[in-house]
């Protein structure tokens, strides 16, 4: 075994050790739910999301009542949220997409996830985890931060090049799980700022500790 897989190993390992119930942070009901929770979930936190999508999902309680909804009541619900005027317009061609185009029914594959609107490489990574079970392992912000802070990426690599990596080191049979435990790891331990450093047992190789 290499040193590599033997430092992932123990990351993970230490991950689970700090948040044995990592799991997705959305709240959903309906398959499209959680898809529309992920459209929304840009640039913004889970917490907030869930508070308007407790909201939006009460009033709007089918697919064809988000494709007929005007436009301004989906900002007014959502405008908490980090571009909303984008999302909401988002939230509403997606609801028609997936009528049109696929009956209703949220697709399993990546490249028909990505036809929907608001639907990028990253969101249906998370969708096709969460919803379908299926091995993935999508980087967001905190997986990426994480992962160049433990030397597992470059600061400067993009998504998809990070998420090249993990898989690379992460068995498949963990991918979904290691995407969670990324996310807590860097949501509520591993933070941008003011991270838990003296306290963490990964400091002796974390970069982002040795260049303090």
């Amino acid at each position: 075994m290499n040193k590599k897989s033997i430092d992932i190993e123990y990351i993970l390992s230490y991950f689970r050790e700090l948040f044995p119930d990592a799991h997705c942070e959305l709240n959903y009901t309906k398959d499209y739910e959680l898809a529309i929770a992920v459209l929304l979930s840009a640039q913004t936190t889970d917490k907030k999301v869930n508070e308007v999508t407790a909201v939006l999902f009460n009033k709007y309680k089918t697919l064809q009542d988000l494709a007929n909804a005007d436009v301004r009541d989906i900002e007014e619900i959502i405008k908490i949220l980090g571009i909303y005027k984008n999302k909401a317009k988002n939230v509403i061609d997606f609801a028609k997409k997936l009528l049109s185009d696929f009956d209703g029914i949220l697709p399993s594959e990546k490249e028909k996830l990505t036809t929907l609107p608001g639907i990028g490489n990253k969101s249906a990574g998370v969708i096709r985890a969460e919803v379908f079970k299926i091995p993935d392992l999508a980087v967001d912000t905190h997986v990426k931060r994480v992962s160049a802070r433990l030397g597992l990426a470059k600061y400067d690599d993009s998504p998809d090049e990070v998420e090249k990596k993990l898989k690379k080191i992460i068995d498949e049979s963990d991918w979904i799980n290691a995407h969670h435990l990324f996310i807590h790891f860097g949501r509520y331990f591993c933070l941008a700022r003011n991270p838990h450093c003296e306290e963490c047992k990964l400091k002796d190789i974390c970069k982002y500790y040795s260049a303090k």
